[in-house]
């Protein structure tokens, strides 16, 4: 394999690999939002917006870390 290592030396704040669940909940209470606003009046509809149907700092994973040569088993999380 060419791409073994990371390229960046970052990672994610916890052992959630990715945020992939939360984005598909959020989504989904964001279309679910919209089909019921559509049903009511049409007149001044507002449709929500993403940031305001979720909140990010609830999601599993939080942040990202720079990770150095002097960090305790850099090599295992320099790995992709």
């Amino acid at each position: 394999m060419s791409r073994s290592y990371r390229y960046s030396p970052f990672t994610g704040n916890s052992f959630a690999e990715s945020e992939k669940q939360d984005k598909r909940r959020a989504n989904r209470r964001q279309r679910r939002m919209i089909r019921e606003s559509m049903t009511s009046a049409f007149d001044g509809l507002v449709l929500p917006d993403i940031r305001e149907v979720s909140n990010a700092a609830t999601f599993r994973k939080d942040g990202k870390q720079h990770i150095t040569p002097a960090t305790p088993d850099y090599l295992r999380l320099m790995r992709k």
